[in-house]
């Protein structure tokens, strides 16, 4: 009688990123859970900045945004720039690939599954990203002379 260890098939943290041979479709999953995370843990700290800071004085506040005009918070909103367009981009990928639009005509389910056209849609999706990134970061950064 072969003997079970109670660890097998436990990758822990390494294998929420990395268990095996995920498709892209699972990677934008974790993206899209990380980013939102993300989103909520900075509209937190902006409440929190914009709110106690505020009402502590003239004083504090000001202190406080010139300690928020450091180049690695300007940085920090790139990222944040970044995270809330593939955020959206995904968000509504998911929204439109969930009532159907664009899905090719339903086939039978038989293995291993071939539609070209979601495995497509994924890198539609990052390409897009990355468009909308570079025109944004244009945008502020050339036109409207920074943050």
């Amino acid at each position: 009688m072969r003997r079970v260890d109670s660890n097998e098939g436990r990758l822990g943290a390494r294998g929420w990123v990395r268990a095996g041979g995920y498709n892209l479709e699972r990677y934008l999953y974790l993206l899209h859970r990380v980013t939102g995370l993300g989103l909520i843990l900075y509209g937190l700290l902006h409440l929190t900045a914009t709110t106690v800071f505020r009402i502590q004085g003239q004083g504090v506040w000001e202190a406080t945004m010139s300690f928020l005009d450091a180049p690695w918070f300007k940085a920090g909103e790139y990222v944040l720039l970044v995270a809330f367009v593939f955020h959206a981009l995904n968000g509504l990928r998911l929204t439109l690939q969930e009532l159907g639009f664009g899905l090719s005509k339903p086939k039978p389910p038989v293995y291993p599954y071939p539609d070209a056209l979601c495995q497509a849609r994924p890198l539609t999706l990052v390409v897009l990203a990355v468009i909308v990134i570079v025109c944004a970061l244009f945008l502020f950064d050339f036109l409207w002379g920074g943050w």
